[in-house]
């Protein structure tokens, strides 16, 4: 009788729900009017906010006529997507501000550089973000009632608003995936809403709305900018500087709304107290806003401000305020959940409370907000040192260079070296080096970038503990380098083309350590040009050649002489690389004609995709090979592998995953067998190793023993067993084909598992090893350190006639591990030569 009941009741409530007129209304502010001629959403898009998920082209169609009749706002595209759909951005203001725009940004600009400036008469700068995540929809779908109520609202209260503050609106941060969400929510809605959430409105596929193109999450991208999306939003936050900046997030259904500050203790110790302070206190208008709509609502209770890659703790390090914003998902139209049944459109009204709420605060404290931000950049002279980092490679300009990139996108000043010099055993080589001198403005965000910490307040972490760019990159790095050898700044960093250094009629020698090599082999290999790789150390001709090295013939080549002289100069022009022609065969140590000169095939890769693969792993693996190295990765979907023919591929890789069907499983074993060359990530390596593709001894990870733990905090307990992300040391056999192409006997890996496999008795079966004192930076537990003491972290074994490798974590995190996207270049070029 209670069910009966109970779904009599919920179809009254849905009846009701889906038989009202939706109306505009339902979200603005009670006793505000506004201008008949500013359009509504509705006379735009065609249909009520709320009524369906706003697609992208919809969303920039109003944006654009919102820019075009009112005069608080201007409309700029600063890029676009891998997708190629624009990035915009809405500058919003008061009519006079708009006439003096550029100069307000630079007094903002400059206040932050002269603490005489008086900031009294100043606008505040806010930046309101929504929907990072695609699939986190009322963000962007709330940036309609906003930018609508911005333009139109009439009355003293939003003129006094815009004319103390220029709102720097971006109302879609993540187009792609806002688009491949709204299809999926509105293909799926049926004319009477269901709430069940087993209905399959609810169920997005794989690999679901929430990233972009290649499956980034892009709210971890902010500092280290590799994105295109990243890159323009990042550029428009330092041409700023914002006081506060919003991030409109979704989290579980059965969730009300969270604002900022989160958990205190996970704060990051870079991050000034009084930050905390002032977003509590900009917690209570939100707080007082929520109260009166009547929504539930929480704070400091979760999430944290300790990674500086995501939108809401960025700001942190950089002067202003980051507010994360997450509201209890609808996931599509209306949904039962443990706080009733939630719809679309009251998560859509909760975040933009959160958006007035955020500006009403950024106007009551505005003096107080550009004193702080002001004062940060004071203060921050003392961490200034007359000293220097020095960051390089001697033997790879293009991973330095990508690694100077990215300081300069921060608005971080950097020089050259004035000629080479020796730190230690580090040979640092003008060119291939970079200095950043400690008496700079932004010395806080350079400490941060380069942050060494292996003890914490707090064991728990929302992201990653460690992100140490130097390691990240793979560079040599000295602190404290005396300033006499800092030469003149580089106001734009440049990748120098490469050469051949003569034409010959004997061969061309590619050395294998600079980052772009695996592309240009693979355009040689491509070009039906035979090449060879050196499985030891040589000289010729006076110069010194590494394990690795890449040897092109010119005999019994589909080019002539000439021909491939111009060729192999266009590839070493457009792929950064110098490539020597040699006159002799005769080498010291091997000659060119030893057969410890391998040949090296032509590749033909494939990853696996799909349900039960990890979208951001495979979409790692995706963009580099297409990105970063222009080479075809064929994207194999579990769901229709049973009827692939995989004999054509020569790799295949599996990201992480812990379970495949016995169907892939079986058809897999046949094509390794027959001499493909198989590698697995993560858990995948576990899923080989149980289906006996590979033999691996893992060691069981131990809970760490700590006293009266109360059932309040057992999930802290266990969850402090983790090991979210931190980097850690190995040592390398430079001959094995897994390690070709680096200098250095030491490597940083980025580990996020517990994954743990025990060392081969044969030493030269264990290539890169961590070595007996690992923690570089980040959290790790006690048990779990001293397990991870001599592990290994790579694999290679025979199957038939193919090979198996695994590596237990993942070499291409967040497209800025650059350190060690060769380890996977390898893996694919040499694989069967381990």
């Amino acid at each position: 009788m209670k069910k009966i009941f109970t779904l009599l009741l919920l179809t009254v409530i849905l009846s009701s729900f889906a038989q009202s007129k939706l109306d505009l209304s339902y979200y603005l502010p009670k006793n505000v009017t506004y201008n008949k001629n500013i359009p509504t959403p509705k006379s735009i898009i065609g249909h009520e906010v709320g009524e369906w998920h706003i697609t992208h082209d919809k969303l920039l169609y109003y944006m654009k006529a919102l820019a075009k009749v009112s005069d608080r706002i201007v409309i700029e595209e600063r890029g676009k997507t891998y997708e190629d759909r624009p990035l915009i951005l809405l500058k919003i203001t008061s009519p006079k501000n708009h006439n003096n725009l550029e100069n307000i940004r630079k007094k903002h600009i400059e206040a932050t550089e002269n603490i005489a400036i008086d900031i009294s008469n100043l606008p505040v700068v806010v930046y309101q973000g929504f929907s990072i995540h695609g699939n986190e929809a009322s963000g962007a779908n709330a940036a309609l009632v906003a930018a609508y109520h911005l333009a139109a609202a009439e009355g003293n209260e939003i003129e006094n608003l815009l004319q103390n503050t220029v709102v720097l609106f971006d109302p879609c941060m993540n187009p792609d995936g806002v688009q491949r969400f709204s299809y999926w929510a509105n293909s799926n809605k049926s004319k009477n809403i269901n709430p069940d959430p087993n209905d399959r409105e609810y169920t997005e596929i794989w690999p679901r709305g929430r990233t972009n193109h290649y499956w980034f999450d892009m709210n971890r991208d902010w500092l280290p900018v590799q994105l295109s999306e990243s890159k323009s939003r990042v550029k428009t936050f330092h041409e700023w500087l914002p006081n506060i900046l919003t991030d409109h997030h979704e989290m579980g259904s059965n969730s009300t709304f969270f604002f900022q500050p989160g958990i205190q203790s996970r704060t990051h110790p870079l991050t000034p107290k009084l930050n905390q302070e002032l977003t509590k206190e900009i917690a209570t208008y939100h707080a007082k806003a929520f109260d009166q709509l009547g929504s539930l609502y929480y704070s400091e209770e979760s999430f944290d401000d300790f990674y500086y890659g995501k939108g809401s703790t960025f700001p942190d390090i950089n002067g202003g305020i980051g507010i994360l914003f997450e509201q209890g998902s609808s996931r599509g139209h209306a949904q039962e959940t443990d706080n009733g049944i939630l719809t679309f459109p009251f998560t859509i009204r909760n975040q933009f409370t959160a958006t007035l709420s955020t500006l009403e605060a950024a106007n009551s404290m505005r003096v107080k907000l550009l004193k702080y931000q002001q004062n940060f950049y004071k203060n921050s002279k003392s961490f200034e040192k007359q000293k220097a980092i020095v960051f390089g490679d001697e033997k790879d300009a293009a991973k330095t260079y990508h690694l100077a990139d990215v300081l300069h996108r921060h608005k971080i000043k950097i020089h050259e070296i004035k000629s080479d010099f020796n730190e230690g055993n580090i040979k640092f080589k003008k060119g291939n080096s970079y200095a950043v001198p400690l008496n700079q403005k932004n010395i806080r965000l350079i400490n941060a970038m380069f942050d060494v910490r292996k003890n914490f307040k707090d064991s728990l972490f929302y992201d990653v503990s460690a992100w140490t760019f130097n390691h990240a990159f793979g560079v040599d790095f000295s602190k404290d380098v005396s300033l006499s050898k800092v030469g003149k700044e580089i106001k734009t960093p440049t990748l120098k083309e490469g050469k051949v250094t003569i034409k010959s009629d004997v061969g061309y020698l590619l050395p294998w350590n600079e980052y772009y090599t695996p592309r240009a082999l693979n355009t040689i290999l491509n070009k039906g040009l035979r090449a060879k790789v050196a499985m030891k150390n040589f000289k010729n001709g006076g110069n010194n050649f590494d394990y690795g090295t890449i040897f092109i013939p010119v005999q019994n080549q589909n080019l002539n002489s000439l021909e491939l002289f111009k060729f192999l100069s266009e590839i070493a022009e457009n792929n950064f690389v110098d490539i020597t022609g040699v006159n002799t065969g005769l080498n010291q140590g091997i000659d060119l004609g030893s057969n410890n000169f391998r040949n090296v095939k032509k590749q033909k890769v494939a990853v696996l995709v799909g349900d039960g693969i990890s979208p951001s792993d495979a979409g790692e693996i995706w963009h580099l090979f297409d990105q970063r190295f222009d080479m075809h990765i064929t994207k194999l979907d579990v769901s229709n592998f049973r009827r692939m023919d995989i004999s054509k591929y020569t790799t295949i890789i599996l990201p992480n995953t812990s379970s495949l069907s016995a169907v892939i499983e079986s058809k897999l074993r046949e094509w390794t067998n027959n001499g493909g060359v198989l590698i697995g990530y993560k858990n995948a390596a576990r899923w080989l190793a149980n289906s006996k593709f590979i033999r691996l001894d893992f060691k069981t990870k131990k809970t760490e023993e700590i006293k009266n733990v109360t059932f309040e905090n057992r999930r802290l307990h266990f969850g402090a067993q983790v090991i979210g992300g931190a980097i850690f040391e190995t040592s390398l056999d430079r001959s094995h084909p897994i390690n070709f192409g680096y200098k250095n006997t030491k490597l940083a890996l980025f580990r996020n598992s517990t994954l743990f496999i025990k060392p081969s008795k044969s030493s030269f079966s264990n290539p890169i090893k961590y070595t007996s004192n690992p923690l570089l930076s980040g959290y790790i537990s006690k048990p779990n350190l001293k397990l991870l003491k001599e592990t290994v972290p790579f694999k290679a074994s025979q199957l038939g006639r193919g090979k198996v490798i695994v590596f237990t974590d993942n070499t291409n995190f967040r497209a800025f591990w650059y350190g060690t996207n060769k380890l996977l270049m390898n893996a694919v070029f040499f694989g069967d030569k381990m």
